[in-house]
C-alpha cells in the first residue's frame, strides 16, 4: 500500500533498530480514512474465504480489524488483555508476551463468540516475533474455529514472526513489509 508507506516515511519514528513508532496515524491517533482503506485492502485479499468473523487482540489492531469487519460484513471479536468485572468463566485464555510493550499478559476470548462454526480472519497492526499471534492462534485452535489467514498492517520482516507463521502453513498477508530500521532509516522490503 503506497499510501501507508508514504505515511510511515512522513510520520513514523524509529525508536530503535527494532521498534517503529506509528502513533500519529495507527497506534495512538487513528486516521479514519487510511484505516478504512486498509480494511478494504484486507477484505479484497481475503474476501473469497467465507469469513464469518474478524478477530484481533485488544490494542492498536482494533481499528483496522473493525474496518475489515465492516468491509466484509461480519462481526469483530477481540481478545481481551485482562479480566472484566463480569467474571466470565467460559473463556479461552492464553498467556502471551508482547515485543513492543515488553510485558507478558493473558488474552482471553469468551467461548460463545468463537465456535467451531467460525471461519476467522486475524487482523493485527504490527508483527515482530509473532508471540501474540501464536497465542491467539492457540485460542482459535482450541475453539475449533478455522483460521483462514492473518492480515498484518506492518510486518517487520527482519524479525521472525511473519516468516515463522508462513512456514507453519498459515497464510499471512502484510500491507507493508519493513526490511530494516537500522541507524534510524526505514527500509521497505521490495515487492
Amino acid at each position: 500500500m503506497n499510501k501507508l508507506k508514504q505515511r510511515i516515511m512522513e510520520e513514523a519514528s524509529v525508536i530503535s533498530n527494532d521498534v517503529l513508532g506509528m502513533d500519529a496515524f495507527l497506534n495512538h491517533q487513528v486516521d479514519p480514512e487510511l484505516t478504512l482503506e486498509m480494511g478494504q485492502q484486507f477484505a479484497s485479499l481475503f474476501g473469497e474465504q467465507n469469513i464469518t468473523k474478524v478477530i484481533t487482540i485488544e490494542s492498536s489492531g482494533i481499528a483496522v480489524a473493525f474496518a475489515t469487519a465492516v468491509a466484509l460484513g461480519v462481526p469483530l471479536v477481540f481478545a481481551r488483555r485482562k479480566k472484566t468485572l463480569m467474571g466470565d468463566t467460559e473463556v479461552y485464555t492464553e498467556r502471551v508476551p508482547s515485543f513492543t510493550k515488553g510485558m507478558v499478559t493473558d488474552i482471553m476470548v469468551s467461548k460463545p463468540f468463537l465456535t467451531e462454526d467460525d471461519n476467522v480472519l486475524f487482523i493485527d497492526d504490527i508483527i515482530a516475533n509473532g508471540d501474540a499471534a501464536r497465542g491467539l492462534i492457540k485460542i482459535i485452535e482450541r475453539s475449533g474455529a478455522e483460521l483462514v489467514g492473518i492480515g498484518i498492517v506492518v510486518e517487520k520482516s527482519f524479525q521472525a514472526g511473519g516468516k515463522s507463521l508462513r512456514e507453519s502453513g498459515i497464510r499471512v498477508e502484510s500491507l507493508v513489509k519493513i526490511a530494516s530500521l537500522h541507524d534510524g532509516v526505514i527500509s521497505f522490503e521490495q515487492d
